[in-house]
């Protein structure tokens, strides 16, 4: 009879980490990712939506504004410039809309171009500065564009178009009706509304219409927002000397602005176990210095260590699991350089 052969034994699954005893394991902590891709994919379609509201309520106003003036001869042309202050006001309400769902955008494009991107090229490596910022963005949500630029891409997109149409037909309006105008000077007084002259309604108007194409324009230049789908990689802005072309490529999703940075000073009478335990769990540097508390005359010591805000909550829990008793300064820092942080290097030649 053939003798039972033990089934091999498997090695149990490494867990992604592991936290105050809850261990994650590949397959839970892929699930969660997934149940947060949907989220944020339907938040981002829910508010992209609403933009197509807004713009929609501007081509049907615009629309019925044109109908209204051009069907009856006796009706002011007022009417135009009522409705140009309308759309107006639904390009604010649309490029406030926006910011909200380039945040979503943000999140999204970062889960698919580091974790859903990586899956595909194995080994499964998500990059650490994308986790830092998706977590950075989920714990202190930030607009990934400001309202100007938002303001400026909406306009470039869709109203810029609207605009010059209310024009057209605002002069089309003036001249025209109730019968063409006979000269230059009847084209001006025409264009009066109460008792605001007409040539100083043009003025206003041209200097209106200008305004709007200097914002358009003047945004171009700004921080593309990753909802606009680019590429992972992109050149860097800033001029790079041709030996250091390789160290001009930047991901998109890097903060333009320095991630918050915080010096933790950490007084406690258990030093080496906190100091392991920081180590451990979040994996900075402490730096030792002795102290004597002036209240007690005990000597004491005081661990520094520099961390991002998203580390900020994990330092207090590993303090508080070793030393209850301890006291802790957070503060924010200016500026963090070296290892863990901005390279000291780097930071010479100029990035941001």
């Amino acid at each position: 009879m053939p003798k039972n052969i033990p089934p091999p034994q498997t090695e149990p699954e490494e867990p992604v980490w592991t936290y105050r005893g809850y261990k994650l394991r590949s397959g839970e902590f892929v699930t969660a990712m997934v149940h947060l891709f949907r989220a944020e994919v339907q938040r981002a379609n829910v508010w992209r939506q609403r933009l197509d509201t807004t713009t929609n309520w501007a081509v049907v106003a615009t629309g019925a504004a044109l109908s209204i003036s051009f069907s009856q001869p006796n009706v002011h042309h007022g009417v135009i410039i009522l409705n140009t202050l309308l759309i107006t006001w639904f390009l604010f309400m649309e490029a406030r809309r926006y910011r909200y769902y380039e945040l979503w955008s943000y999140r999204i494009r970062l889960m698919e171009t580091d974790f859903y991107a990586a899956m595909l090229v194995p080994p499964f490596h998500p990059s650490a500065e994308w986790a830092e910022s998706l977590a950075e963005n989920l714990l202190l949500p930030k607009f990934p564009v400001s309202l100007w630029e938002a303001f400026g891409r909406r306009l470039r997109r869709n109203y810029l178009w609207i605009y010059a149409i209310l024009f057209a037909s605002w002069i089309a309006k003036s001249y025209l009706f109730p019968e063409p105008a006979d000269s230059f000077q009847d084209f001006i007084g025409r264009g009066a509304v109460g008792p605001i002259p007409g040539i100083l309604m043009l003025i206003l108007g041209i200097v209106f219409h200008v305004f709007l194409v200097l914002v358009a324009i003047g945004t171009l230049g700004m921080t593309q927002a990753t909802g606009e789908v680019l590429p992972r990689f992109g050149e860097e802005t800033t001029a790079v000397p041709d030996k250091d072309k390789s160290k001009g490529l930047r991901a998109w999703f890097a903060p333009r602005h320095r991630r918050q940075q915080l010096l933790a000073l950490v007084i406690t009478s258990k030093a080496e176990l906190v100091a392991k335990r920081i180590l451990a769990d979040l994996g900075r540097g402490v730096t030792a210095m002795k102290g004597k508390g002036m209240y007690t005359g005990s000597e004491r010591t005081i661990l520094m260590c520099a961390l991002t805000v998203t580390e900020a909550h994990n330092l207090k829990a590993a303090v508080a699991a070793e030393d209850p008793q301890a006291f802790v300064i957070v503060s924010p820092a200016q500026e963090i350089l070296g290892r863990g942080f901005i390279p000291l290097e780097e930071d010479l030649n100029g990035h941001p």
